[in-house]
């Protein structure tokens, strides 16, 4: 019997007697934050899977994780999903932040950061987008400004993703305001709960609040929290990104396509047309809908493979995936706001209730979920900028 056959089964056996029943099936993941409450058995679940390293199985025992190889990671995600058992963490600290300090940060900064990550003890949001800084990230105009051991960060942040509920940022600014525009950027980190950071969430029109405007005045990071070298951040934030529509885009171990931010409900298009239109000879009733049906299954399928292959050949040459992550971020994103389009076509009039008693609290939730997907092509990088990186590193076009 092999290794892995005998990790296999060890792994199994733990998780059967370790995932409690409440951590199982679609529902909410812990996000780390210390500001939010979880349930008793989410909140046991990442508990008992941080002690054993494996909220990020992964990464080096040293810095929380569990030391695992690709195979053996591949091997407990496939059984998480064997017993329906959901991620234990999900953050950008798990998924962006993680990963880059791993690569570019000091061993201090990789035992103080990663370790608090991997524990779920911290949420982390990202502080690149500007008002003026979106899809032209290098426009940024938040400064830092040297203060003997601190920097002093004065600006403004948008779009930052759960700021309301996160305890530290990662955020790109300038430090030298003479510098070409690619130049003079620095990545630094810096704690929410501080005076000089003050929070306004967005509204959107799906009623949810996800995102938030973040107002930085005299806030502090401290220099050992600088992660590279000064000036010399763009280089740090674009792998960043690369790792964070990597994740977007279903890459690495257990990736998977994620529910948009603001989705709240996950159903399956299949059943929810043979619920709402019927089933004749085994099959939606509706013809062009069902065709319709058909065709996202297939485009979806064929998503899952291109992944699948991605993945096994970033596991052969032990390489994070590229500029090809941009690939995935493109279609994922498109293929998540049809599936929220096609859920509610397919519901008829019950899919565009707001309130009221003629509606289900699933219908309710998909109107809501259908607005909140118009987003998802946006954030992360636009389609547009992804088609771009696709054209220029990819394909290796003329600009």
């Amino acid at each position: 019997m092999s290794d892995l056959t005998n990790f296999r089964q060890d792994t199994r056996a733990w998780l059967e007697q370790n995932c409690p029943a409440g951590a199982r099936g679609p529902g909410p993941v812990h996000s780390g934050s210390t500001k939010q409450k979880f349930d008793t058995d989410i909140q046991q679940w990442l508990d008992v899977m941080a002690q054993r390293g494996w909220t990020v199985p992964a990464w080096p025992k040293e810095y929380g994780g569990g030391g695992l190889s690709k195979a053996e990671t591949e091997v407990l995600y496939e059984e998480m999903a064997r017993l329906d058992a959901r991620l234990p963490l999900v953050n950008m600290g798990t998924r962006m932040l993680g990963p880059t300090l791993l690569e570019y940060g000091t061993e201090e900064q990789k035992k103080r950061h990663l370790t608090v990550i991997a524990a779920g003890k911290a949420a982390w949001c990202q502080g690149y987008s500007e008002p003026g800084a979106g899809s032209d990230l290098a426009g940024l105009r938040a400064r830092a400004e040297d203060n003997g051991d601190q920097y002093l960060i004065n600006g403004q942040k948008t779009w930052t993703s759960g700021a309301q509920n996160a305890d530290w940022m990662f955020a790109l600014v300038r430090t030298d305001p003479t510098a070409a525009k690619h130049s003079g950027i620095s990545f630094m980190l810096l704690p929410m709960d501080q005076p000089g950071v003050t929070i306004k969430p967005i509204q959107l029109i799906s009623g949810s609040s996800p995102f938030c405007e973040t107002f930085l005045d005299n806030a502090i990071a401290q220099k050992s929290d600088l992660v590279g070298q000064l000036n010399e951040g763009w280089t740090i934030g674009k792998r960043l990104l690369q790792h964070e529509r990597s994740g977007q885009g279903g890459l690495g171990a257990g990736g998977g396509v994620r529910l948009p931010v603001g989705v709240t409900v996950n159903l399956d298009v299949e059943e929810v047309g043979r619920q709402y239109l019927g089933v004749e000879a085994g099959r939606i009733a509706e013809p062009e809908l069902r065709n319709e049906v058909i065709t996202w299954r297939m485009n979806d399928a064929a998503l899952k493979l291109s992944q699948q292959r991605a993945n096994e050949e970033s596991q052969s040459s032990s390489k994070t995936p590229g500029e090809v992550t941009s690939v995935f971020k493109l279609y994922g994103a498109s293929q998540a706001r049809e599936r929220q389009d096609l859920i509610v076509r397919l519901m008829g009039s019950q899919g565009l209730g707001w309130e009221g008693d003629a509606f289900s609290a699933t219908e309710l939730g998909a109107a809501r979920s259908w607005l909140a997907s118009r987003a998802v092509t946006i954030y992360g990088g636009t389609n547009e900028v992804q088609a771009n990186i696709i054209a220029k590193r990819v394909l290796g076009l003329p600009d």
